[in-house]
């Protein structure tokens, strides 16, 4: 049986805060925006087929993020995404790194304490 990936679901704190983030520093659309509920909204994020779906609930007062999930995104050149968020006051969580010739990666934190990983690939 075939399977695709279709989304990761992040539980926030902040809708508001949590939107910024992924649009203005991951760089991903509003697909879809929709109540759930009393006190719950949906944001799916994201272009292609797998998509970053983020919930807020209101009755949610503490968030549990796994210290060892993080969530990849690639990108033209570590260098210039590093300065990017340093630009815009997101702290570097941890790297660069670059454990082998073809890769080079660094971790940020989301809002809600998720790590974000942004990738390059190198030819």
């Amino acid at each position: 049986m075939f399977m695709k990936f279709c989304w990761v679901t992040i539980t926030v704190k902040n809708l508001e805060e949590s939107l910024r983030f992924y649009q203005e520093i991951v760089g991903l659309t509003i697909a879809r925006k929709f109540q759930a509920g009393p006190g719950v909204e949906i944001t799916f994020l994201g272009n292609g087929e797998t998509k970053v779906e983020l919930i807020y609930n209101e009755g949610i007062k503490e968030i549990g993020i796994g210290h060892n999930i993080s969530l990849g995104f690639e990108v033209d050149s570590v260098d210039d995404m590093m300065a990017f968020v340093k630009e815009r006051g997101i702290t570097i969580h941890s790297g660069p790194f670059q454990p082998n010739p073809n890769i080079k990666f660094f971790y940020v934190l989301d809002p809600n304490g998720l790590k974000i990983q942004f990738v390059e690939t190198i030819h």
